[in-house]
């Protein structure tokens, strides 16, 4: 079976489907299927194993408002080319870009399966940031869109709920995103320890409620540093280097981003990881720190019961008392307590979110949208 991943960039590290959408079309190679992931815009050096890469012209680019929509002609006629000749599904990732509505129009012309993973971008959060030009989007474009797809991918129960918030009555197969899981690694002893948060600092990562909390404490943060690392994006970083100056705290520091070994790193050097996010569909922050065997304290705004129910973290209301009340508990757990819950959680991330597994679940849930399977088990109406 032949299949075509479609993401608008691959570039922006900080960014999930950056990630994911690549890392799932390698499970989904690794499962059997012939796969070519199409992206539009500058190289960069992302490689991948068994996926053909192709790389689009970004018409129009220097233009302003027109220019971040990532049109190209040339991917266009790609697809459909893609659609008349021997793909049998074309999966877009993402919303509110050309290149989540190409595919389903290529697709449906050629009588061929259109898939869309929303990408947690129809989260209420979400839609609240330039919300006038996303219902416009929506209401002119992104709507038939969705559909007309064969099953829309969900990450998340969450996820399925907004699908269905907006109205939309299409199949809908929840499959998590995948993790890599590095080797084991024995956490350094250090004079002071770390509460890390790491990912794009945007207002909707509700990471001023988390500076609040932090101060709130008080006396339990002694001995701790909270790191908040990441691009800063709206000017948010300089916002919370202004609001930890105000409140006179001096062990909180807003750091630029890290990627690769360096977050790596971060995440191995930390005692604890916290998600204070207003809105997720899945939270690859959440899996990578469990993955590299750090505890989390994370928001429902995220969906991860599963921190409670494996131990190996807290999964609390939104708001800066619940926030306040899991540092005051996480902080004071001894260093042996802390590197226990954060083996459970890396023992989980490798028997559950593996991408060789989730390739081969999406595999068989393409395959059923393509007519040459049975319904998949994940798959709701």
């Amino acid at each position: 079976m032949r299949i075509i991943e479609i993401v608008a960039s691959v570039a922006d590290l900080s960014h999930g489907p950056s990630y994911s959408a690549p890392r799932l079309a390698e499970g989904v190679a690794a499962a059997g299927a012939e796969v070519e992931l199409f992206t539009v815009g500058s190289p960069d050096d992302v490689t991948l194993n068994g996926v053909r890469r192709r790389r689009f012209a970004h018409d129009l680019a220097s233009l302003p408002r027109i220019g971040h929509l990532r049109l190209s002609g040339a991917m266009r006629r790609a697809l459909f080319a893609e659609a008349r000749g021997s793909a049998a599904v074309l999966h877009t990732h993402g919303l509110w870009l050309a290149p989540n509505l190409s595919p389903a129009h290529a697709a449906r012309a050629a009588g061929k399966a259109f898939v869309i993973s929303p990408r947690g971008m129809l989260g209420d959060a979400a839609m609240r940031f330039s919300s006038l030009q996303k219902r416009l989007f929506w209401a002119a474009f992104q709507r038939k869109a969705m559909a007309g797809a064969a099953f829309i991918h969900a990450t998340s129960e969450g996820e399925y709920d907004e699908v269905r918030a907006v109205g939309l009555s299409n199949p809908v197969v929840i499959i998590p995103n995948g993790v890599d899981v590095p080797e084991a690694f024995a956490k350094p002893a250090a004079a002071e320890r770390v509460a890390l948060s790491l990912g794009r600092i945007h207002p909707k990562k509700g990471l001023d409620r988390l500076v609040r909390a932090w101060s709130d404490a008080g006396a339990a943060t002694q001995g701790w540093r909270l790191r908040i690392v990441g691009p800063s994006e709206l000017g948010h970083g300089e916002q919370l280097k202004v609001l930890a100056e105000g409140l006179g705290l001096t062990n909180v520091e807003i750091a630029g981003p890290a990627y690769g070994d360096e977050k790596l790193a971060a995440y191995r050097a930390a005692s604890l990881f916290v998600l204070p996010t207003l809105n997720e569909n899945f939270a690859m922050t959440v899996a990578e720190s469990l993955a590299a065997g750090t505890p989390v304290i994370s928001t429902k705004g995220a969906p991860w019961p599963g921190l409670a129910t494996e131990r190996c973290g807290w999964w609390v209301e939104h708001g800066e008392a619940a926030m306040t009340g899991a540092l005051i508990t996480a902080l004071a757990l001894p260093d042996s307590e802390l590197a226990a819950m954060g083996a459970r959680g890396r023992a989980w991330m490798t028997c559950d979110f593996g991408w060789e597994a989730i390739g081969r679940r999406m595999l068989a849930a393409y395959e059923w949208a393509a007519g040459a399977g049975e319904r998949p088990k994940e798959a709701r109406t």
